[in-house]
C-alpha cells in the first residue's frame, strides 16, 4: 500500500497558519518556513555542531508536544527540519520553525505526533560549540 505524501497537505496547513497569526516567513528550498525573530550575535551552527537550544515544539491547532529549556544535542543527530532550520540563526539568535512532515517524521506516527503533521518549533538557540563531544 502506497504511503500518503502530506506535502501539499503541510504546505496548505503552513501558509493558513502563517496567514491566522499574522506571520510572515521565509521559505527554503527544502519546505522549511522560518521567522528570525532576533538573529544572534554568536557564530552560526554547521549541520555538525553542538548546540544547546530551548525550545517548545506544538502542532498547528496548539497542542505542544515537547520542550525543553536547556537541551544540549548534535544537529547531526536531529530531524532534517532542525538541522536545517537552526542554521540560520547565530548564537542568541531567536525565532520559529514551521517543519513540514517529510523534514520530521514522515507518514509515520512518533509519540503523541500523528504521522503527517507539520512541526512548529519556537526556539532560542543559546549555545554552538563545534566539536562533536556530547
Amino acid at each position: 500500500m502506497k504511503k500518503p505524501n502530506y506535502r501539499l497537505k503541510n504546505e496548505e496547513e503552513i501558509r493558513s497558519y502563517l496567514a491566522k497569526h499574522k506571520l510572515k516567513a521565509q521559505k527554503s528550498e527544502s519546505g522549511l518556513y522560518y521567522l528570525i525573530h532576533q538573529k544572534g550575535e554568536g557564530i552560526y551552527p554547521d549541520q555538525d555542531s553542538n548546540i544547546t537550544i530551548a525550545y517548545i515544539g506544538y502542532l498547528s491547532n496548539g497542542s505542544i508536544f515537547d520542550q525543553s529549556e536547556k537541551l544540549e544535542i548534535n544537529l547531526g543527530d536531529v530531524i532534517k527540519g532542525w538541522s536545517e532550520g537552526i542554521q540560520h540563526f547565530k548564537e542568541g539568535g531567536e525565532g520559529i520553525l514551521l517543519i513540514p512532515s517529510h523534514l520530521a517524521y514522515g507518514t509515520t506516527d512518533y509519540g503523541s505526533i500523528p504521522a503527517g503533521s507539520v512541526l512548529i518549533f519556537d526556539i532560542h538557540l543559546l549555545e554552538v560549540n563545534s566539536s562533536r563531544s556530547f
